[in-house]
């Protein structure tokens, strides 16, 4: 019995036409219910797309190198859930070109850090890290500060990551200027048609400067959002997903 797989082993055809059986039964196990689900995704309330000034803080952390020393993907394992808060959900990666799940912690995961520390903190952070981490090996982004950001590019923005599939309506793609200011004045004119395109969105200035919108804005919006869509006290996996 133990011998039986030489037959194979010794036809060359015959081992190929195995590969290909197996191969084939393996491919259709995994795409056939591809046709029939709607999505692979759960639907979990409170997902919306990053507000323009977000994802001008999301291309900035891209950029930067950010994800190289950073994972934003909390795995189901108690030291993890413990340290970091809830396990990530698929869905709150479902508006990320490319996603940012990494393995790499160099720096802690930054899943759930959207509210942990103030404005303030993150910008002291960014300016020389070790004032507030000694043991820190992050370097520097002062600079940031000094980086302008023109509104007028956030259109290009938006239409970009709807190609790819995120849902940017026409009314979010022909506002998105006026959206990325909106976000940073709670006084501004358009504000309660800014909060109803994007709920729940944090509004103020980020980084200390009313007079100039920067990268250092940008990045810090980028940062407090992350983690904080998903309501976790009222969160009940859907029944198809338990």
């Amino acid at each position: 019995m133990l011998n039986r797989h030489e037959f194979i082993e010794k036809r060359g055809l015959v081992l190929t036409v195995a590969i290909l059986v197996v191969v084939a039964i393996g491919g259709l196990v995994e795409i056939a219910p591809l046709f029939y689900l709607e999505s692979t995704i759960e639907k979990v309330s409170g997902m919306r797309p990053y507000t323009p000034l977000e994802l001008a803080g999301r291309n900035i952390y891209i950029r930067e190198g950010c994800y190289t020393c950073h994972s934003q993907q909390i795995r189901p394992l108690r030291d993890e859930v413990e340290r970091y808060g809830h396990y990530s959900l698929a869905a709150e990666s479902m508006y990320d070109h490319p996603f940012q799940w990494g393995s790499k912690r160099t720096g802690p995961d930054l899943s759930r850090v959207g509210g942990k520390y103030s404005d303030a903190w993150h910008l002291q952070h960014m300016i020389n890290p070790r004032t507030l981490v000694p043991e820190s090996v992050m370097p520097p982004y002062q600079f940031l500060l000094s980086n302008r950001i023109d509104p007028d590019d956030a259109e290009g923005w938006l239409r970009a990551n709807r190609i790819v599939g995120v849902p940017y309506t026409d009314e979010m793609i022909e506002k998105a200027a006026g959206d990325l200011t909106t976000q940073l004045d709670p006084f501004a004119a358009d504000f309660d048609g800014f909060t109803a395109r994007y709920p729940k969105a944090q509004v103020r200035d980020f980084d200390g400067d009313p007079k100039e919108i920067t990268e250092m804005d940008a990045l810090i919006a980028y940062l407090q959002v992350l983690g904080t869509m998903v309501d976790f006290s009222t969160y009940e996996p859907a029944e198809n997903y338990r």
